[in-house]
C-alpha cells in the first residue's frame, strides 16, 4: 500500500492515521513495519554520486549522525501527526529542547519562557544559556500583559509547556500565538504531557513543537528520545545547527520503538486519561488530600482553557497531601503498587516528589514562587486496572 491520497487521509481518524501512518507500507518490500537500518554508514555508487550527495545535489545516505531511512520515517510519522511540515528527532528531549534553543538564539538575544517547565529546561535556562550570552526571562504565561512587557527586539522565542509539569498549569496557547505573532517571535509549545492525540499546538498558532518522545510517545519506559515539529526552513536549520554538529542523534533501534509506539498512542493516552480522570476524582474527596490538580476536573482553574485546546486531558495527576515533605516521603515509601520513579507516560504508574527531585534544580524561592510545594505529588497514571490503583493510594495514604 502507497500513501494514501490526500481526500482520503481528510476523512480519516487519528486512530486510523496513527496505525497507518504517513507513508504506508515500505515501496521497496512490502515490509508493514518500517525496517531498522541498523548501519552507521552508507555506500556511495560512485564518487561522483558522493559529492553530489554532500553538496545537497542529490538525494542520499552517508553517515546516520546526518540522516537515517529508519530516523526519517519517524519525523515522516510524527510531522504528519502534528500537522506540521518537517520533523526534526533527537537522542533525549533535553537535546531537542537545547536544540531548538540554539539553532534560534545567540549571545546578546533573549528567549521568553513560561514557569514552571521541566526542572532540566528550567537548569538549561537559568544555568546554561546565561554562560553563552543568551538571557532567559521568566513569566508567568497565564498573565499575556506580562508576557508581553517581556518581548523585546531582541527576543528570538518563546517558550511554552502545557499542562505544565509538574503543576498542570494550562497556558492559552492561541492567545499566546496572537502576542507573539503580532511581535514576530516564534512560540515553540512543549507537547509531551498532551501528545498529539490531545492537543496539537501548530493549529493553534505555535511555530514549533517540542516533545520528550521518551514519554507518552514511547509509552513502554524503554527508550530515551526527543522529537522537534515545525516549517520545514525552521526544521533545516535545527538539522544543520544543532543535531549534526552537537550529535545528539537519535539510534535507529530507538527511531523504531517511537515509530512503534506511535501507532497504539491513541489507545494508550484513552486508558491513561480514563484512568486518571478516575483517580483525579478519587483524590479530590480524600480527607488527607489539600487540593488535586487535573485539567479534566472543573475544579481545575484552567479547565475551559483545557476543555478548549484538547480533545483530553492526559495521564498525570498532581495532588497536595495535608502535610509536609516528610508526610509527603512516608506516603510514597509506602506504595505497593506504584512504582516510586520519575518521568512518566510509562504502561506503569508512576508517582514522586517533585520538590526534591525532577525539580530539584529550582532554588527554594522558585519552588515557592511557582506552585511546586513540598506537599506536592506528581503521579504518571498508568494503565492498570484503575481500582488496584485507587486501593494503592487509599492504603498508602492511611498514615495521614
Amino acid at each position: 500500500m502507497t500513501r494514501p491520497n490526500e481526500e482520503l487521509l481528510k476523512k480519516w481518524g487519528f486512530a486510523t492515521l496513527a496505525v497507518h501512518g504517513a507513508g504506508g507500507t515500505d515501496p521497496m518490500t512490502g515490509a508493514v513495519s518500517k525496517p531498522i537500518y541498523q548501519s552507521s554508514t552508507f555506500a556511495f555508487k560512485s564518487a561522483e554520486s558522493g559529492a553530489a550527495i554532500f553538496a545537497g545535489e542529490e538525494e542520499g545516505y552517508v553517515y546516520t549522525r546526518i540522516s537515517n531511512p529508519t530516523t526519517e520515517g519517524l519525523e515522516q510519522e510524527i510531522a504528519f501527526l502534528e500537522g506540521g511540515e518537517a520533523a526534526v528527532a533527537f537522542s533525549s528531549g533535553m537535546a531537542a529542547t537545547s536544540g531548538v534553543i540554539l539553532a534560534l538564539a545567540e549571545s546578546g538575544d533573549n528567549i521568553v519562557m513560561c514557569e514552571p517547565v521541566y526542572g532540566g529546561t528550567h537548569k538549561l535556562a537559568q544555568d546554561i544559556l546565561p554562560r553563552l550570552g543568551i538571557e532567559a526571562r521568566a513569566v508567568d504565561a497565564l498573565d499575556l500583559g506580562q508576557l508581553e512587557d517581556a518581548i523585546d527586539q531582541d527576543t528570538v522565542l518563546v517558550w511554552i509547556e502545557t499542562p505544565a509539569n509538574p503543576t498542570l498549569k494550562v497556558v492559552d496557547i492561541s492567545a499566546i500565538a496572537e502576542v507573539t505573532g503580532k511581535a514576530g517571535v516564534p512560540l515553540a509549545v512543549d507537547n509531551t504531557f498532551a501528545s498529539p492525540y490531545y492537543q496539537q499546538p501548530l493549529a493553534l498558532g505555535a511555530q514549533i513543537v517540542v516533545h520528550s518522545a521518551t514519554k507518552y510517545i514511547s509509552g513502554h519506559g524503554d527508550t530515551v528520545a526527543g522529537l522537534v515539529v515545525t516549517d520545514q526552513e525552521t526544521a533545516d536549520r535545527i538539522r544543520n545547527e544543532t543535531l549534526r554538529e552537537l550529535g545528539g542523534v537519535i539510534s535507529t533501534f530507538n527511531a523504531w520503538l517511537l515509530l512503534r509506539g506511535l501507532k497504539t498512542l491513541p489507545v494508550r493516552m484513552d486508558r491513561h486519561a480514563f484512568n486518571a480522570m478516575r483517580v483525579a476524582q478519587y483524590l479530590s474527596f480524600h480527607p488527607g488530600v489539600e487540593r488535586v490538580m487535573y485539567p479534566g476536573l472543573r475544579t481545575h482553574p484552567q479547565h475551559e482553557i483545557a476543555a478548549r485546546q484538547m480533545k483530553g486531558f492526559g495521564g498525570m495527576v498532581t495532588f497536595f497531601i495535608k502535610g509536609d515533605r516528610s508526610d509527603g516521603t512516608r506516603v510514597l515509601d509506602q506504595m505497593k503498587l506504584c512504582t516510586l520513579a520519575v518521568s512518566l507516560g510509562d504502561c506503569d504508574t508512576l508517582i514522586e516528589h517533585p520538590a526534591s527531585m525532577t525539580h530539584s534544580s529550582y532554588e527554594a524561592d522558585e519552588l515557592t514562587q511557582f506552585g511546586i510545594s513540598e506537599n506536592l505529588i506528581r503521579i504518571s497514571v498508568g494503565l492498570e486496572d484503575v481500582n488496584d490503583i485507587i486501593d494503592d493510594l487509599r492504603q498508602a495514604l492511611e498514615i495521614l
